[in-house]
């Protein structure tokens, strides 16, 4: 009996995880035209770079951090 409530709220919690996890944002800069924006996804490395050193937890942070990066002036 145990072993299947056990085995039953591992399925639900591996099943749900994925909702649960934050949304993050990246800054990053088009290779071809050197424009940095914000995306929640990220940068795959070749069309478009990671211009930051981190991923943030919020746009607002991320638009924060766009501003004062110099690869982005």
């Amino acid at each position: 009996m145990y072993r299947k409530v056990l085995v039953a709220a591992s399925v639900v919690a591996l099943v749900s995880a994925p909702a649960f996890a934050a949304t993050q944002y990246w800054v990053e800069k088009d290779s071809t035209t050197k424009k940095c924006s914000v995306v929640s996804t990220k940068p795959d490395g070749k069309k478009m770079i990671d211009a930051g050193t981190k991923a943030y937890a919020s746009q607002a942070n991320a638009e924060k951090a766009l501003k004062m990066l110099k690869d982005c002036k």
